[in-house]
């Protein structure tokens, strides 16, 4: 029969039909048939707006070849989206991912853009034509018209099913991330459902998936004790397992983006795993590891915004404390050589003076950098009948028990090592020196006692003891004269020190650090330097 047939039409054909089919089933169809309330949903389930020569030379086309009624155009969008809906049926394990992912677009977009009013418009020509009374009500269209469309969805649904479970993914990925424009657009009102069931489908994978997910999280920090060798194996697993989670949920995750939400399943994964990024840095120190987690969070959850943000955050932070770490490494190589010196000192029998990242030798007595708490240097000129004979150059350092002492003539040996020496040693005795200084800690260098806010200084009498005298650094001025450090009051010319910088330890340092305080105006203590 056609939509334009009467009811007289409709009784004969069932009667002729009974004799070969089911005659039940065909008093069913008969009735549903002439029922004008319910022949709309068969109505609707077929070609409205189409002629009935047209809508049966497309049946013929559709059980031949059902994939080319894709190419059709013209038709009413209600009877193309029913020839279309029929045409899933031919899809099977073989079919192109891509083909029927486009397919699928093309079902989404034309279920958007049926008009109930041209609907209601195109039974009501054809009910004219078989006596049929028309449909008043919109409201009947749109009820069924929510019908179809879960026919749709189910029409789609099972054709997906047939398909192995990795085309499956592939095509619901591939049909929500062009759809979406990749979680940034809404999609079609029939995308959104197919969503929403393939979420309730995976459920269970991804739960498991989850649960694998905690474990080697808890494996990972249990191990973390045992060193970086030890996390390692754990953290690989766990980046497989993720991308194993991240590839089935990513059509939920770019949906749930276009809805303006995170994919909560998604958000709790992906906030353990950052966890234990955290711990592994911050605990443990394991930059390379807590990098690695939180590049693969970026890369498969770039879909949950809340979750990008922040990763993105961590990357940042990372990458700085990274490039930090690279730099120090530099300036600790370069560090290294600019210290490292050696030379061999003696005519006849020589001996090897060195200085390098792992200490400073001489005649079998060897320091650590980290150990010498004592340094002084310096020359003497020699003459016979005042004419110069050569200078002897003295270094000496040690640490808190002992000290190596070295004396030699050639002056480019013994500058070149003083310029190593203050490098690898004298920067951070300064160092210490303030540090002790800012704890209220008084430091004696020969005569002279050392204070954060001063220096004692002694005035030295002709008749009588001398005294000592508490000056501020405002008080006092410097110089040098016969091989010393010299302090001294600015208002009273015998009140001062002379500081040995050969015999006395640490006696440049003090110096320097004195210099450094005198070229800031108004500096009241040396601690302040630290600053």
């Amino acid at each position: 029969m056609t939509t334009r047939d009467d009811r007289r039409r409709i009784v004969e054909l069932a009667e002729e039909k009974s004799l070969e089919l089911d005659h039940d089933v065909c008093q069913k169809a008969r009735s549903d048939l002439t029922n004008p309330r319910t022949r709309l949903s068969a109505e609707i389930a077929w070609l409205p707006g189409v002629s009935p020569r047209k809508a049966s030379q497309l049946v013929e086309n559709l059980l031949h070849d059902p994939m080319a009624v894709r190419e059709e155009s013209g038709l009413p969008t209600l009877a193309h989206l029913n020839l279309l809906a029929a045409a899933f049926e031919a899809v099977d394990s073989e079919h192109d991912a891509e083909d029927l992912a486009s397919f699928i677009q093309e079902v989404a977009y034309l279920v958007d853009e049926i008009d109930p009013e041209d609907v209601l418009r195109d039974i009501n020509e054809d009910r004219a034509v078989s006596g049929f009374p028309e449909v008043r009500a919109l409201d009947q269209i749109e009820a069924e018209l929510a019908e179809r469309k879960r026919y749709y969805r189910s029409a789609i649904k099972d054709a997906l099913d047939r398909l192995p479970p990795t085309t499956l993914v592939q095509v619901m990925t591939d049909t929500v991330e062009e759809v979406t424009l990749g979680g940034e657009d809404h999609a079609p009102e029939l995308i959104d459902d197919l969503v929403d069931s393939y979420e309730v489908e995976t459920q269970g994978f991804l739960q498991k998936e989850a649960e694998n997910v905690h474990k080697l999280i808890k494996a990972a920090r249990d191990s973390a004790n045992s060193g970086e060798a030890a996390v390692k194996p754990y953290v690989d697993k766990l980046d497989a397992v993720a991308r194993n989670w991240d590839k089935v949920a990513q059509p939920i995750q770019l949906s749930a983006k276009a809805r303006g939400i995170d994919h909560e399943a998604s958000r709790d994964l992906a906030y353990e795993i950052r966890s234990l990024a955290i711990d592994l840095f911050n605990t443990h120190d394991m930059l390379t590891q807590a990098q690695r987690l939180t590049g693969l969070l970026q890369e498969l959850f770039a879909e949950l915004p809340e979750v990008s943000e922040r990763v993105e955050q961590d990357a940042d932070a990372l990458a700085d404390i990274f490039h930090e770490r690279k730099q120090a490494v530099a300036r600790r190589d370069e560090w290294a050589r600019e210290i490292t010196y050696r030379a061999e000192i003696g005519v006849m029998f020589k001996d090897t003076l060195s200085i390098s990242p792992d200490g400073i030798s001489w005649k079998g007595q060897s320091f650590s950098l980290d150990s010498i708490t004592r340094v002084r240097w310096g020359g003497v000129r020699h003459s016979v009948n005042g004419v110069p004979t050569g200078t002897t150059y003295t270094i000496a350092f040690g640490d808190k028990r002992s000290e190596a002492v070295v004396e030699l003539k050639k002056e480019d040996i013994y500058s070149k090592f003083i310029d190593k020496l203050w490098r690898a040693v004298c920067v951070r005795l300064l160092g210490e020196m303030l540090e002790a200084l800012k704890d209220g800690r008084d430091l004696y260098f020969g005569d002279a006692l050392l204070h954060d806010d001063g220096i004692t200084l002694v005035r030295h009498k002709f008749l009588g003891a001398n005294e000592r005298v508490r000056c501020t650094w405002g008080q006092v001025q410097i110089w040098n004269a016969d091989g010393s450090f010299c302090i001294g009051s600015k208002d009273d010319k015998k009140t001062n020190v002379g500081i040995s910088y050969i015999h006395v330890a640490n006696t440049h340092i003090l110096e320097q650090l004195i210099r450094m305080a005198f070229k800031k105006p108004g500096l009241r203590r040396l601690s302040e330097l630290l600053q």
